[in-house]
């Protein structure tokens, strides 16, 4: 009888396991780092899965405290402050792991993505308030200012030194994919790996939802007669940023200047484009995006093959002319995602 038994307790209790550790999808939103970021997870119980959550923004919190531009007392704006003073300064793990990257990225980009170009991005901020374009004068004055050759690393000692008078950094083409990629680390090391995080463009994505091939990830549309629409994918374990000119820009005389600025010149982009990375890092995929934006296809695509398990879409209508390109890995995740 006991025997009998023992089959059945197994199976009521395996059924009522399923029922109370049957995991529900849940949505948190918050204001972080100056937009709505949106926590989306998998859990069984909202009360743990919410404290989990509160840890993640947590970490969002410290990291915009070490890289926003628009507090003096962030560790990044005291780091420009120490400018052209001839002394190197230690930095924390977050900010030095985040400048080594992106020094490498400079390199091998050949300039078109530098941290060092915050005194033009701050004339580009001021153009779009007064809906003017910055004076060449000024800009040439700001250029002179930047350069990532004037960011001096020491690796063995965690050091980093601005060699030239007056360089403001601005983390703004890096930081926030990284910040993403934070969050969604502390949801996975607080048990919950089905998440995802999203802050403006960047999204960071976990394991995909139980019975799924992935989380479903829509790439919006160019604003131009023309375009494709928005396409939907299936992607897991990966990070997206799409960078572009859809909400931040500026509009002269029927011309359209980007918020994200060619380091080179000092320009904001006028292609009217739309550039979309997937990579294997956030910070990866949020700086790359930077990147192919300013070189354009051709010499930004081979960058993007370069780095491993990366992939690139590019919409652009620079004339009027709707133009779509796909770096080669891109076609098979849509493949997989499908």
């Amino acid at each position: 009888m006991g025997m009998g038994w023992a089959p059945l307790l197994v199976g009521l209790f395996g059924a009522f396991a399923n029922v109370a550790f049957a995991e529900e999808r849940f949505s948190f939103e918050k204001a972080e780092m100056g937009l709505p970021v949106r926590v989306t997870l998998y859990a069984s119980d909202e009360k743990v899965a919410s404290a989990a959550v509160d840890a993640a923004f947590a970490r969002i919190e410290v990291l915009n405290a070490i890289f926003t531009d628009y507090d003096s007392d962030s560790e990044l704006c005291r780091l420009s402050d120490t400018s052209g003073g001839g002394r190197a300064v230690r930095v924390s793990p977050e900010l030095w792991h985040v400048l080594e990257y992106a020094r490498r990225l400079s390199q091998r980009s050949n300039g078109a993505f530098d941290m060092s170009i915050g005194p033009v991005v701050n004339l580009w901020r001021t153009a779009r308030r007064k809906k003017a374009l910055p004076s060449p004068e000024r800009l040439k004055e700001a250029l002179a200012r930047s350069g990532y050759d004037g960011m001096r690393l020491d690796g063995e000692h965690q050091t980093v030194e601005l060699t030239k008078p007056r360089m403001r950094l601005d983390a703004g083409g890096i930081a926030k994919g990284y910040a993403m990629e934070e969050a969604l680390l502390v949801l996975k090391k607080n048990g919950f790996p089905r998440a995802m995080v999203e802050g403006g463009g960047d999204i960071a994505l976990g394991d995909a939802p139980t019975g799924q091939v992935g989380w479903s990830v829509e790439i919006i549309a160019l604003d131009a007669e023309g375009a494709p629409a928005p396409v939907r994918l299936r992607l897991s374990n990966c990070f997206v940023s799409t960078s572009g000119d859809l909400y931040q820009r500026l509009e002269i005389a029927g011309k359209r200047y980007s918020h994200i600025v060619d380091p080179r010149t000092g320009i904001g982009l006028t292609d009217h484009s739309l550039v979309t990375v997937i990579a294997a890092r956030g910070m990866e995929a949020d700086a790359l995006s930077k990147v192919v934006a300013v070189l354009g296809t051709e010499a930004g695509f081979p960058l993007i093959d370069e780095t491993p398990g990366a992939a690139c879409r590019v919409v652009r209508a620079p004339d009027g002319t709707v133009d779509v390109r796909q770096s080669s890995r891109w076609e098979r995740l849509v493949e997989v995602s499908k």
